[in-house]
């Protein structure tokens, strides 16, 4: 082997090492931040006052997702970065897969519980101790939302749609009902309003992994287009990481570092909006920012894999086709 072939290896193995480092370690952070607020572990940072054995271990779940990536990568060594990138816009569809059915099953379940309770008939359905305690944000939550949720992570192993044009809509027939009740039968809840802002959160927020996927994303450089190939992809390596990682990293970081930030703090508390009878899906929505980092990070992850094989020229090169075929 050459040494130019040796240092094409090592850098191509360093830069497939980067990529999946990066987003095992993302989860890690979600699973240690799961562990520590929700389980009242010490925290990885509290090692350094003492934080005990549940810190330690902590801090080895960190070493374990960097030790991951990296047996992942040495045992398979033949992998080409455009294979690898495949992998992962395969892993943020199926993200995205899960986020839409979570938030169509949810907005309905949520959405046709409200319209029960608003015009008492919920009661006569379930029973009255049931129904005091699906008016508590944290019983419905627990025993409605998070078995929708789970459910989602099932249907969407089972179907390859992204659903998003199904999404929109969703949002507008949501809207149009509001419109059609409230000016031909005078009628207007607000769980009405709280679905259609539920569906159009999510919308936006997961929809932009989903454009970076199909490509769809509009360039506002009218330098890039005139690039040659290589060029672009020394542009697409340099932004993924300085503009687009960094974006996700500041989202999750400063969104969830303590108890009270503005994700954790929702999520938590099963934060709900005080619209009367409205639907109990606020905290969902803060959570919303969470998925957005997370579906982009694993997204940018295989953009720089991409990226890096642009600038070698290396063959396969993804097109708008290929991406809509995810």
């Amino acid at each position: 082997m050459s040494d130019q072939t040796y240092q094409a290896s090592t850098s191509t193995l360093g830069w497939r090492m980067f990529s999946w480092a990066v987003t095992i370690l993302m989860f890690v952070f979600l699973l240690n931040n799961f562990l520590t607020y929700w389980f009242n572990w010490p925290g990885a940072t509290s090692i350094a006052s003492d934080g005990g054995a549940l810190a330690w271990l902590q801090v080895v779940f960190y070493g374990l997702g960097a030790g991951g990536a990296i047996w992942y990568v040495r045992n398979s060594p033949q992998l080409p970065l455009r294979a690898d990138a495949r992998r992962f816009y395969a892993l943020t569809a199926y993200l995205i897969r899960w986020a839409f059915f979570s938030v169509l099953l949810v907005g309905l379940a949520d959405a046709f519980i409200s319209f029960l309770r608003v015009e008492g008939l919920l009661e006569s359905v379930v029973g009255g101790s049931l129904t005091a305690e699906l008016g508590r944000p944290v019983f419905r939550g627990m025993w409605v939302h998070v078995p929708l949720l789970m459910i989602s992570f099932v249907i969407a192993a089972f179907t390859r749609t992204l659903g998003f044009t199904w999404l929109a809509l969703l949002v507008v027939i949501a809207e149009l009902m509001i419109v059609f009740t409230r000016f031909i039968f005078s009628y207007e809840q607000a769980y009405m309003g709280d679905l259609v802002r539920f569906w159009y959160a999510a919308l936006f927020l997961f929809a932009s992994a989903y454009t970076l996927i199909e490509e769809g994303h509009v360039r506002v450089d009218v330098l890039y287009a005139g690039f040659s190939d290589k060029a672009k992809g020394v542009v697409n390596h340099i932004g993924s990481i300085l503009l687009g990682m960094s974006l996700c990293v500041v989202v999750l970081w400063f969104g969830m570092e303590g108890k009270a930030s503005v994700i954790n703090s929702p999520l938590l508390n099963f934060e709900v909006s005080q619209s009367g009878f409205g639907m109990y899906v606020k905290y969902m929505m803060a959570g919303f920012l969470a998925v957005f980092a997370v579906t982009m990070m694993v997204q940018f992850a295989g953009y720089l894999l991409d990226a890096v094989a642009d600038q070698r020229n290396e063959p396969g090169k993804r097109t708008v086709a290929d991406a809509g075929g995810h």
